[in-house]
């Protein structure tokens, strides 16, 4: 797998009679390595270890209903109460990040009304703070300490 645009993880990895495999320290589980997972491996890691967010509170490919359809988001991280405070939707390195792309993490957020939102390839990181007072969100320069997430005081 490439090198992405985010810390390397400490991965355990290993080969299986068909497929490259990786633990998810979230889902205490092994999945096989694919470049959309390369990509959400790296996200925890770094959300974890440099933004302070607790495996304990991320919940991958998290099921939630948009327009009567079963949808999954990435990754959901949780404050201590249990709110989600951030969405995030990884794609594998070569989908562009592209306006529609943004808008499909944007929908899945209109079931769980996320304070913030990302979307990363493992190279291009958007993150932004969702107003649905305003119907409006500003693109954030970094994405956010799990601190400054979890004392969000939105809706």
């Amino acid at each position: 797998m490439q090198k992405l645009d985010l810390p390397y993880p400490p991965q355990k990895i290993r080969q299986d009679a068909d497929h490259v495999r990786v633990f998810d320290e979230v889902r205490k589980s092994w999945y096989v390595l694919t470049p959309e997972e390369w990509v959400r491996q790296h996200l925890i890691h770094y959300l974890n270890r440099d933004k302070g967010c607790p495996l304990s509170l991320m919940a991958v490919e998290k099921s939630l209903k948009y327009n009567e359809m079963m949808r999954r988001s990435d990754l959901v991280v949780y404050s201590e109460d249990a709110k989600p405070v951030l969405l995030a939707e990884c794609k594998a390195p070569e989908i562009k990040i592209s306006k529609d792309v943004f808008d499909q993490a944007a929908r899945y957020n209109m079931t769980l009304r996320v304070p913030f939102l990302m979307v990363t390839n493992g190279f291009e990181h958007f993150c932004c703070q969702i107003d649905f007072d305003q119907s409006t969100y500003h693109f954030l320069q970094e994405i956010p300490a799990f601190s400054e997430m979890k004392g969000w005081k939105g809706k």
